[in-house]
């Protein structure tokens, strides 16, 4: 019965149309895949086993009387970001202790009108704030994937590291992610999955716990794109709750799969071609050029001539909005109270012990850059700089480029507690590289698994869109897929 993870998302909804086998034996299938994985991996935070039966019986009930959503029976892995009735929600952090909402993320609350399953809530870094799983109050979840002849731990990605594992290891049939800088593409790339981050407005952040409110974004991690485009149908969609989600009609994004490159302009930014880059990213990349051209696609170098000032402008402008966001966990209303002699002290008592060394380091720094004194040297200049990078994006897709293509991340996953990495904060942030300038911009990015390095680990490329095209990138995303014709699965160790 196990098999049944093995199939893709698609797959699996034929087979519950089919009646080849009921939700409940689907759900059973990844409770007991995931019973056997989790204690090695660490995706999942919590499993929601009763609440995953139930669902899965009301699926087949409607499955039964033909009233079948488009996401009917499929079970899911939730992003502990999103907020869900009644089960956990603490944002892979220790001051969120036992919260359990009263309330449904608007983007679960689509899936479950759809039809979905909750299987449970996965592992994340701490209030999405990390590029390796690595902060997370739980512990750092493990990739499933490990280089040939090395037993060596590796990073899944980050935040969304717990989403990329689990889909990667079939211990759910697509996750739900967020992206504020790169957290949904480079965990995917790291894991061999599909991840898209949508337009900034297309899914609503209506009760999904905030990190920076003007980058962050939700989007699913799947296993191949046209799962990806199945997921991003049921998560899109206008909501009056959230003041910055777009009043648009959600295309069918699953129907844009097969459409092909022909006639498109694909950008290629000279400003991606970083000093030092690995020969097997060049190589993959001009691989995936190679790919969209053969299908009829005209590749054309272009420029982004203020890239290089996105990674410090983004590391001023999300640290900001964080500690603005954190103020609010102060252990009066919810979550984590440490007694103090008076609120001052409870209030110092409670974050200290509450929040971990990378969230007290970013809302350091956010408190800093918004200060008095530093205000309009840092914060005014870093949003200038913003306006800028996304007015480079705008003259590129106004010359009439259709798509962006460069390397997902700088390399492939690197190791549980790399010494580099916990010495400097820096490198860990140079991770995301590739990925910030399109939350900057607040544009469409999905990132493909291409290739693999020379020790085995799958490497990814990403697309990047014009404003509310994402089915362009499933369309481009899909012949880079179909080239690579590689299997992403990874040998199971665990």
């Amino acid at each position: 019965m196990t098999e049944l993870t093995r199939l893709s998302l698609a797959a699996a909804r034929k087979g519950l149309d089919d009646k080849a086998f009921s939700a409940v034996e689907l759900t059973e299938a990844y409770l007991g895949a995931i019973a056997a994985a989790n204690p090695k991996l660490n995706a999942y935070v919590a499993v929601t086993d009763d609440q995953a039966r139930e669902m899965a019986a009301a699926s087949d009930e409607r499955l039964a009387a033909g009233k079948g959503g488009p996401l009917e029976g499929i079970p899911l892995g939730i992003k502990d970001l999103f907020g869900t009735k009644g089960s956990h929600t603490q944002a892979g952090s220790h001051i969120l202790d036992g919260f359990k909402p009263e309330y449904e993320s608007t983007v679960t609350a689509n899936l479950w009108r759809d039809g979905a399953v909750m299987l449970g809530k996965l592992n994340m870094d701490e209030f999405a704030m990390g590029s390796s799983n690595e902060t997370s109050y739980y512990g750092p979840v493990i990739n499933p994937w490990r280089g040939e002849g090395s037993n060596l731990d590796l990073v899944p990605g980050g935040s969304s590291g717990g989403s990329a594992a689990a889909v990667s290891a079939w211990l759910c049939a697509g996750a739900t992610a967020t992206d504020t800088g790169g957290s949904i593409r480079q965990p995917a790339a790291f894991t061999g999955t599909v991840g898209i981050k949508p337009t900034y407005g297309r899914c609503s952040r209506w009760g999904v716990v905030a990190f920076a409110s003007s980058l962050d974004q939700a989007g699913p991690i799947a296993r191949t794109v046209e799962d990806a485009a199945l997921l991003m149908t049921s998560m899109s969609g206008f909501d009056p709750k959230d003041s910055t989600s777009a009043d648009l009609a959600v295309p069918d994004f699953a129907a844009a799969v097969e459409r092909g490159v022909k006639g498109l302009v694909i950008g290629v930014p000279r400003e991606y071609r970083m000093d030092g880059m690995p020969e097997e990213i060049e190589a993959l990349w001009r691989q995936g050029l190679e790919w969209l051209r053969a299908e009829g696609a005209t590749v054309r170098d272009i420029s982004l001539p203020h890239t290089k000032y996105a990674l410090p402008a983004y590391y001023i402008v999300a640290p900001a909005e964080a500690s603005s966001n954190l103020a609010r966990y102060d252990g009066v209303k919810y979550g984590l109270r440490v007694s103090g002699k008076d609120i001052t002290d409870m209030y110092e008592l409670t974050r200290a012990a509450g929040f971990g060394r990378e969230v007290k380091r970013r809302v350091m720094i956010g408190t800093y850059v918004l200060s008095a004194g530093y205000y309009d040297a840092y914060y005014v200049r870093a949003q200038k700089v913003r306006t800028l990078i996304k007015r480079d994006f705008e003259a590129v897709f106004a010359d009439g480029v259709d798509a962006i293509l460069t390397p997902a991340t700088p390399s492939a996953a690197f190791g549980v507690g790399d010494e580099d990495m916990k010495a400097d904060p820096v490198k860990m942030y140079l991770n995301d590289v590739f990925t910030v300038t399109v939350n900057m911009a607040g544009l469409p990015g999905i990132a493909v698994p291409a290739g693999k390095d020379a020790s085995g680990l799958p490497l990814g490329l990403q697309l990047i869109g014009k404003p509310f095209d994402e089915e362009t990138l499933f369309a481009a995303g899909r012949v880079i897929e179909r080239s690579a014709g590689i299997d992403f699965s990874p040998k199971v160790w665990w």
